[in-house]
């Protein structure tokens, strides 16, 4: 396998979806600075590029929002820099995995769109309200994953607070002190150069914790939306096997669920037994299918 089937692979095929936005996000990051720097190249200008991406940002002005309603969608596959996507995707690699070992990848698309819907709306919402915005209104844009992916790191936060991850520099953290820096930089930072930018992370920062808040309650908001998508199954005679022994097909219950998670967020996913290992799987293989 070459190198160019294997990142297909890894981004189309492995069935991460964590993968899959990072290959979407870098794949129109690559395509449309390639047209900006040929038209560079040859005419020493890029405005195609920069067409584009107000084709593609979603504005503030609610009479161009109008005429653009696809842009609270396609603006969060959008950067405007290398460190913008960077820092970006390192966070929806690092999060995301987290997110999809113990969810699942449905959960964390719908995250995703609805995290960079929040914020998006929260963007809109603030230039058109606030007296601090009101000359800015009818030209300000925004592009961007990372109220998507601000939604992931804080609904990753709020299911696994005392969960430890290791930062260069830093050492071991845990997710709670993550997202609460992450959040105290983004309101500091309201007053200055990209308020727009921190309006619109805290936007998705707000679903990604009331969406886990209310999973923990038993109300799941991203089930209309998976089964919008969910392939309809077609009726099949199947045989019983008696051999493999009952236990297997038992479906874990929810209390169980919930003190595994308790026990990881309390000493680590490695201090999980065996079992305990075997029955998160069962569930998180059983949350694919529903």
């Amino acid at each position: 396998m070459n190198t160019i089937q294997e990142l297909r692979y890894k981004i189309f095929n492995s069935g991460s979806r964590v993968n899959l936005f990072i290959g979407i996000n870098v794949i129109v990051f690559l395509a449309f600075n390639l047209i900006r720097v040929v038209q560079w190249l040859f005419t020493r200008q890029t405005t195609v590029y920069e067409t584009i991406i107000d084709y593609l940002a979603v504005p503030t002005y609610t009479k161009e929002l109008l005429f653009k309603f696809w842009t609270p969608f396609t603006y969060m596959f959008l950067h405007n820099g290398v460190f913008h996507i960077l820092f970006n995707m390192l966070w929806l690699f690092w999060m995301g995995r987290i997110f999809e070992e113990f969810l699942n990848t449905k959960k964390l698309t719908f995250v995703y769109l609805a995290g960079g819907l929040a914020g998006a709306f929260l963007f809109i919402i603030s230039y058109n309200f606030l007296p601090a915005f009101s000359n800015q209104v009818m030209f300000a844009t925004a592009v961007g994953a990372s109220a998507a992916v601000t939604a992931i790191i804080v609904a990753t936060a709020t299911l696994l607070p005392d969960y430890t991850i290791s930062l260069l520099l830093f050492g071991p953290v845990k997710l709670k002190w993550i997202a609460l820096i992450y959040i105290v930089l983004d309101i500091i930072s309201l007053a200055g150069a990209n308020a727009g930018g921190h309006m619109a992370h805290l936007g998705g920062a707000i679903f990604g914790f009331f969406y886990i808040k209310s999973l923990q309650n038993g109300r799941d908001w991203s089930k209309p939306f998976i089964n919008l998508f969910k392939p309809r199954k077609k009726l099949k005679v199947v045989s019983t096997n008696y051999s493999k022994p009952h236990q297997e097909n038992i479906h874990p219950d929810q209390k169980t669920i919930d003190e595994i998670l308790d026990k990881i967020s309390q000493s680590g996913y490695d201090k999980l037994t065996k079992k305990e290992k075997e029955i998160l799987f069962r569930a998180s293989k059983s949350n694919e299918e529903k």
